[in-house]
């Protein structure tokens, strides 16, 4: 089985900064992909920023310049700095992989969210 833990979370004022951490533990061939997503409540789940296996990284829009997403492959790892925060940015931050886990067989795994609020 496939685990994936965040950690880093907590309640930060408007322009403050947190690390997201999120480590991926049990037995797989390789992670793929790496993403965070956020869900504030009432809102629907949201992609914030993802990276590849390579080390491209795509972001939303509305956290473009500010979050910045990196993975240390060694240490199976993603890690989501975020910068410049805003009220909006309050969400439960998802940790998600695309985990190979043996040949073909990919699995998408979700770990079971941080909070991050971040106060005017």
């Amino acid at each position: 089985q496939v685990q994936l833990v965040e950690s880093g979370g907590g309640l930060v004022q408007a322009g403050g900064s947190l690390r997201l951490s999120c480590a991926a533990s049990g037995r797989f061939f390789s992670i793929n992909a790496m993403a965070w997503y956020r869900q504030a409540p009432e809102k629907p789940r949201e992609l914030v920023a993802a990276i590849t296996s390579g080390g491209s990284t795509n972001y939303a829009d509305s956290v473009k310049g500010r979050f910045t997403v990196s993975r240390d492959n060694a240490k199976n790892r993603v890690y989501l700095q975020m910068n410049s925060l805003k009220p909006e940015d309050t969400a439960v931050y998802y940790c998600n992989a695309r985990i190979n886990l043996s040949g073909p067989v990919s699995a998408d795994c979700w770990g079971q969210g941080t909070q991050v609020t971040v106060s005017s």
